[in-house]
């Protein structure tokens, strides 16, 4: 049953209005001066509120802003005699949720304060599921105690309270967006935006205009003006994954931007402000990309004020058990099942595997096998392994005979790959050790065929 306090000092409209709330069962309490209705609100703690502007001691619009300062999210619906334009606007700017003009119309108060009770679920169901995912990007929630991951968990508690750009490396499938989400939401900028690109799942062009945003006619589809994601991340996060794979063009754009604190949007002229931290990944390493004149120096020194790395699913192999516990709690949450018990047997045999693909491999094979299992058990039939997910031995690579360039022999091997997988981007993927995007980029840079198997 929700609560009304009515502060009205007319006791005959009081009563009225009263009468009229008791027949739609809500529970009420009545006061008739604003000092009252301060003490009524704090003790009674009402779900709405009406309020009338002229009351006897105070004005009834300190008494919406000191509710208000006592709670913001209240819900307080304004009543007054004096229809004008100045009480209209300052009780709006104050926070009333609607301003109602006497003799009350009952039809309208009631859609009113249904409108306002619909608003109030719906922002405690908002805040809920902020919280909810918050919580999923606590350090809590990164697992492990093996030494390298307690390394991990240091970095991430250093700096999490600086804007300090940080660069994360590891390879695909070690949570390398869990621990940007874990420093962004443990920050004290955590209610700003967190805002991931792919560096390379877009184009060249495209990807300048998603960081920078671009005026209306600057190229050829710029039907209308838009903004970037420095623009759009304020005082947030922006997370650059896969940052080795941007262009030169890009990498000096974007050592402007970190040096300076400024940019133009493409085609623009006027220049703009960012506060935004940089988080940027890779799974490539970025010191031989730089030692081979592909990233520039300065801009990898600009990135790595802090660089945390990740290790490998294989090589920390004591934390498998917790991590599986940890997501099959979370498999049977999002799936809606209850299959919990690992046998000793078959934990060893998920410790004993290679995890190419690493922690995000973990999680297909676990949640493969719940949704195969019959009972609250995982059996190894369950799980999607193969004798070998890599080409056998007699079915050797053919190494050129001529001498080529380096990148034609990469793209006769992952054609190679592609092929002894049957077209698996996953295994070819788990073998090659690259990440999905960037291996669906070098099958198109490459023009490569792919026999579709998935």
């Amino acid at each position: 049953m929700s609560r009304i306090l009515i502060i009205e000092d007319d006791t005959l409209v009081g009563r009225t209005i009263a009468t009229h709330l008791k027949k739609k069962g809500y529970e009420l309490k009545l006061v008739e001066t604003g000092e009252g209705g301060l003490k009524a609100y704090k003790e009674f703690q009402p779900d709405l509120t009406l309020l009338d502007v002229k009351l006897p001691d105070l004005n009834g619009l300190e008494v919406l802003r000191q509710i208000k300062q006592f709670d913001k999210n209240a819900a307080v619906v304004v009543m007054t005699a004096f229809d004008d334009m100045k009480t209209t606007v300052e009780a709006i700017k104050a926070g009333a949720f609607e301003y109602l003009v006497k003799p009350l119309n009952y039809l309208e108060l009631d859609l009113t304060m249904d409108k306002a009770f619909q608003l109030k679920a719906l922002e405690e169901k908002v805040s809920y599921l902020i919280e909810e995912k918050q919580k999923e990007y606590q350090i809590d929630n990164i697992i492990g105690r093996s030494p390298q991951m307690r390394e991990v968990f240091k970095m991430i508690g250093s700096v999490a309270n600086t804007r300090t750009n940080v660069l994360i490396q590891g390879e695909s499938g070690t949570g390398k967006e869990l621990v940007a989400k874990a420093i962004h939401y443990n920050s004290p900028f955590r209610d700003e935006p967190f805002i991931v690109i792919n560096c390379s799942a877009i184009t060249d062009t495209l990807l300048e205009s998603e960081l920078f945003g671009h005026v209306k006619g600057a190229f050829t589809d710029a039907v209308s003006e838009t903004r970037g994601k420095f623009e759009i991340a304020g005082k947030g996060t922006l997370f650059l994954d896969e940052i080795g794979d941007i262009s030169p063009n890009l990498q000096s754009k974007l050592l402007r931007v970190i040096e300076t604190r400024d940019f133009m949007k493409v085609g623009g002229e006027k220049i703009l402000k960012t506060e935004a931290r940089i988080i940027a990944a890779t799974n490539q390493n970025l010191k031989e990309l730089v030692d081979q004149g592909k990233f520039r120096e300065d801009l990898y020194y600009r990135l790595k004020v802090v660089e945390i790395t990740l290790p490998p699913l294989r090589e920390r192999r004591e934390d498998i058990p917790d991590l599986v516990a940890y997501l099959l709690e979370k498999i049977n949450r999002e799936l809606k099942k209850n299959v919990r018990k690992v046998p000793p047997e078959v934990m060893e045999y998920l410790v004993a595997q290679p995890w190419r693909g690493n922690v995000r491999e973990l999680e297909n094979a676990l949640t493969r096998a719940v949704i195969l299992a019959k009972g609250d058990v995982i059996l190894k039939e369950h799980l999607p392994f193969e004798p070998s997910t890599r080409p056998q031995a007699q079915d050797k690579f053919p190494v050129p005979k001529e001498m080529v360039p380096l990148w034609e022999v990469e793209k006769r091997y992952i054609q190679y790959v592609l092929e002894a997988t049957r077209g698996s981007k996953t295994r070819a993927c788990q073998i090659l050790e690259i990440s999905r995007p960037t291996l669906d980029k070098k099958i198109k840079d490459y023009d490569l065929k792919v026999e579709t198997s998935e």
